[in-house]
């Protein structure tokens, strides 16, 4: 596996955010679809359009994105991610956004160590300490004894998992493997299990169903595309502290479409995750900056 450059870890940082942000707009449309048709429809959605979209783009191709030099962990990465948003779609129809968001944003310290055990990358003291204060930030918010810790929240824990899983996956396979054909299993083995579900379950669609679940898919999409690129670009572990940007994207969104008022703890615990992650990303410029120099 070919090891990631210093110097491509500011803009595998960027992709990254970016990717989480794409998967909070998905995350609004699926909890303003949710009371409509339910998350099996708008699980189905985010699966299928990504399918149609990418043999659109690589129909040319087609037979060499098809191909794959790890095909057996492709299956398991795209079940494992079909899986995580599953579990996170039915928590958005439960709690608050910022909520869910919360106890989902437990999943880079997964990753982090996930990292380190299974795949080898180094966890040096400084990304330690950004997990841990991002941790510290997160916990700020979940505060232990509200009603974030009630049955539901487990929900997104396990959506957590599966997705830490997925993407130390991704990490494994990103370098060796063309990004099309990452997006290609994981629409094609989504599309094809949910479509054998997703009649069970079925909803008569308004426009504005439809045009949701629309956006979805195509947020979905995007937002994988970057997150494959960011992983095969740089360790999971340097980009696990960035996940918790989804934390505060979720809050915003939460405060300006669902009328979800964050209170001060909140706004604290946004603040420290925030901080943590602006603090690798400025340490990880810096060490590019000397790297671009000594070339």
């Amino acid at each position: 596996m070919t090891a990631p450059s210093a110097s491509a870890n500011p803009r595998a940082i960027t992709l990254a955010v970016l990717a989480i942000f794409c998967f909070t707009c998905m995350d609004v449309c699926v909890k303003f679809i949710s009371p409509i048709t339910g998350a099996m429809p708008a699980l189905w959605a985010r699966y299928t359009v990504q399918m149609l979209l990418v043999l659109i783009l690589v129909a040319p191709r087609l037979r060499s994105v098809v191909r794959s030099h790890y095909p057996k962990l492709q299956v398991t990465r795209s079940i494992l991610l079909m899986m995580a948003t599953f579990f996170y779609f039915l928590a958005l129809g439960r709690i608050g956004l910022a909520e869910a968001a919360a106890v989902m944003s437990l999943n880079p310290m997964l990753i982090t160590m996930g990292g380190a055990i299974f795949l080898g990358e180094a966890l040096g003291q400084r990304r330690i300490a950004a997990i841990v204060v991002a941790m510290i930030g997160a916990f700020i918010i979940i505060r232990p004894g509200t009603d974030v810790f009630s049955p539901v929240a487990l929900l997104p824990l396990c959506a957590a998992t599966c997705f830490a899983a997925y993407t130390l996956i991704t990490r494994r396979i990103g370098p060796d493997e063309n990004v099309w054909t990452s997006l290609f299993y994981t629409g094609l083995v989504g599309t094809v299990i949910l479509s054998l579900i997703v009649p069970f379950y079925w909803q008569p669609l308004t426009l504005k169903a439809v045009a949701l679940m629309g956006l979805i898919g195509l947020f979905g999409a995007t937002g994988q595309m970057l997150l494959i690129r960011a992983l095969s670009m740089a360790e999971a572990g340097l980009l696990a502290p960035f996940n918790y940007s989804g934390l505060v994207f979720s809050i915003l969104f939460g405060l300006f479409l669902f009328a979800e008022v964050p209170d001060a703890w909140t706004v604290v615990g946004a603040l420290v995750i925030v901080g943590a992650g602006l603090y690798v990303w400025h340490r990880e410029t810096r060490v590019a900056r000397k790297a671009k120099t000594a070339l």
